[in-house]
């Protein structure tokens, strides 16, 4: 392999670049949807890449193989990250349901915003020989 053509090995990956905004929005989709979100990233496989936020099941024919890699967003996130927040635990007593919409927004931006403190520096990506550890660069 050389400096402009790329893999389609997995294993040449040494950093993947994700949009902090796609990971969080991706978590917070598998959360709340039916439909699964993944980060993707698509070959020619170099060693640096990009994951982007994609909606499974639309996956096109067109890659041939290798196939794209699809990671799940909870494999960026530490164990320790906190949970997102469920409709019930942000419910008031006695119940109104302008005071429940609005602690439940406000929840779930708290959510948004510390989920970014407990992000990993590095992930495993599937390969023919196992996981391969690969560096995690967030952006914005």
């Amino acid at each position: 392999m050389n400096g402009t053509h790329g893999s389609s090995d997995p294993s040449v990956i040494r950093s993947i670049a994700v949009t902090t905004d796609d990971l969080v929005t991706a978590l917070e989709a598998n959360r709340r949807g039916s439909q699964p979100v993944v980060l993707r990233v698509t070959p020619p496989f170099y060693g640096r890449m990009r994951a982007r936020i994609h909606l499974t099941g639309g996956e096109s024919s067109d890659y041939g193989d290798p196939s794209p890699l699809h990671l799940d967003p909870h494999v960026f996130v530490a164990d320790s990250a906190p949970s997102y927040p469920e409709v019930d635990e942000t419910r008031p007593d006695p119940y109104e349901i302008d005071e429940h919409h609005e602690r439940h927004t406000e929840a779930v931006q708290e959510w948004r915003t510390s989920i970014r403190e407990h992000l990993r520096d590095s992930v495993d990506i599937p390969t023919e020989d196992g996981p391969h550890e690969v560096e995690v660069k967030y952006l914005g």
